[in-house]
Formats: structure tokens, C-alpha cells, sequence
């Protein structure tokens, strides 16, 4: 989902290094903030979202407490190197380029891509015919902008956005043409809107590779294995006794 920042960060990790992981008892999760289902507030201010519940989960079934700190998607590499935290979780895609500046768990979820754009919108599929003039809408720095950039950034106008309510905001007054997102992000902010209609154009979509990753997971400093090691045992016991499945229905549904 969202865009490594430069891999020359990955010096910081080195000089900050990290504790092993029998020194924690509280783990502090670097998270952004709004990110519907993933992570967002409720309008009475209270942190929910599948990465929360899932945390939290994977907290308790440590045995430990936690604790989430919101950053700005731009910083919050740098932020975990410098130790403001201790780990991201915060719908991180894993991929290469990433892992050459971080630890990251097994994936816990990947969901694919989508286009989406107005119900009545004459586009039904994505080429660059298609897209040619068009205005197309993603979160800055992510790998959809990425995705889109390369691809349609010669035929299309590319807006970005530091947040994908912005991104909304801007396709409820037609100022957006199409937009891309993860799929969950969409379907909840923009299938699920009551204020107007839209529809998914085309299928999903998760390859290449390069761009989309390998499913989100949880990031830590590379020296931090032992702690990765505690966070994938912890996944793999909420697979198997059904906590996981029931977070899963919470916020997507039996699909």
C-alpha cells in the first residue's frame, strides 16, 4: 500500500539499534491516521480499525500492552528508527525495497487494488486510451501513486492526496474523474457512501510484484527478530482458534 521512503534511513536503524524482545512488555505501534477500515476514529474519537483490533489482539495473546502512536505516513519510517516506536502497523505493504530498511513480520492480510469512479462514469476498464485527459486520484507516496505514475502519468493528470477522505472529498465534487486505492479503503469510503454512487472499474488488481508487495504486515528494526518472532507465533495462534477470522468478518465481511 504505501511508498518506501528513501532506503538511506536504513543507517538510523543501525545507530539507534533495539532491544531483544524478553525487554518488552509494552510495545509501542507507530500507526496513520485515517485510513478506513484499516485505521481510522469514530466520530467520538475512539481508535478502531482491522490493524487495531488485530494489535491488540496479537498484544494480548503475548501478554503484553500496547500502545499506538499516530505519525504522518511520510515520517513514520524515520520514526520507528529513531525509536518513537517500536513497531508499524499501519497497512504497510511488504515489499523489496522495504525490507532493505526494515524487519517485517509474516503478512496478516492482502488485499488487492481497484479503480473506482462514479456510478455514472462512462470508463469500464483502465488503459491508457481510456485514461487519456482523465484525473486520477491516489494517497501521495504510495504504491498506487507509484503504480499510477508510471503507467498513466504521460496521458493522465495524477492528483495526490495526503489522506484518501481528501481524496473523497474531491470525487464528491467531481473534481476526480477515477481514483486508486486499496480495495477495502474504497469499498468503505466509496461503495459504502450514502452521498453518491460509484462503482469498481475493472478487476482488481495485485501484480506486479514490484508495486503491490506481498500483503501488509508489521514492520520492526531489522535487530528486532526476536520480537518479529513473538508477533508471527502470536498470528499463527489467532489463525488457528478463530480470532483472527472474527476480526476479519468485523470489518469485511465473511469474504
Amino acid at each position: 500500500m504505501k511508498k518506501l521512503l528513501t532506503v538511506s534511513i536504513l543507517g538510523l536503524a543501525i545507530a539507534a539499534g533495539s532491544a531483544h524482545a524478553r525487554d518488552y512488555d509494552h510495545v509501542r505501534f507507530g500507526v496513520d491516521v485515517p485510513y478506513e477500515p484499516m485505521e481510522y476514529r469514530t466520530p467520538e474519537g475512539e481508535l478502531t480499525g482491522f490493524d487495531i483490533d488485530l494489535g491488540n489482539a496479537l498484544c494480548e495473546e503475548i501478554g503484553i500492552t500496547c500502545e499506538w502512536i499516530e505519525q504522518e505516513w511520510d515520517g513514520i519510517i524515520p520514526g520507528l528508527l529513531s525509536r518513537n516506536y517500536d513497531a508499524i502497523m499501519s497497512s504497510m505493504t511488504i515489499n523489496d525495497e522495504r525490507r532493505e530498511t526494515v524487519l517485517f513480520s509474516e503478512p496478516y492480510i492482502t488485499p488487492p487494488s481497484a479503480w473506482f469512479a462514479p456510478a455514472d462514469s462512462d470508463l469500464e476498464e483502465t488503459t491508457e486510451e481510456t485514461l487519456e485527459g482523465k484525473t486520477i486520484g491516489v494517497q501521495r507516496g504510495t504504491l498506487q501513486d507509484n503504480y499510477v505514475t508510471d503507467m498513466y502519468g504521460d496521458v493522465a493528470s495524477v492528483s495526490r492526496y495526503s489522506t484518501a477522505d481528501d481524496m473523497v472529498l474531491d470525487m464528491q465534487a467531481q473534481r476526480l474523474d477515477i481514483v486508486f486505492l486499496d480495495f477495502p479503503v474504497g469499498k468503505s469510503t466509496l461503495l459504502d457512501s450514502e452521498s453518491r454512487d460509484y462503482k469498481v472499474v475493472g478487476e482488481t488488481i495485485t501484480e506486479p510484484k514490484e508495486y503491490f508487495g506481498d500483503g501488509f504486515g508489521i514492520a520492526f528494526r531489522p535487530r528486532d527478530e526476536a520480537l518479529a518472532d513473538r508477533f508471527n507465533e502470536a498470528l499463527a495462534t489467532l489463525q488457528e482458534d478463530g480470532t483472527y477470522d472474527e476480526i476479519f468478518e468485523r470489518y469485511f465481511g465473511e469474504e
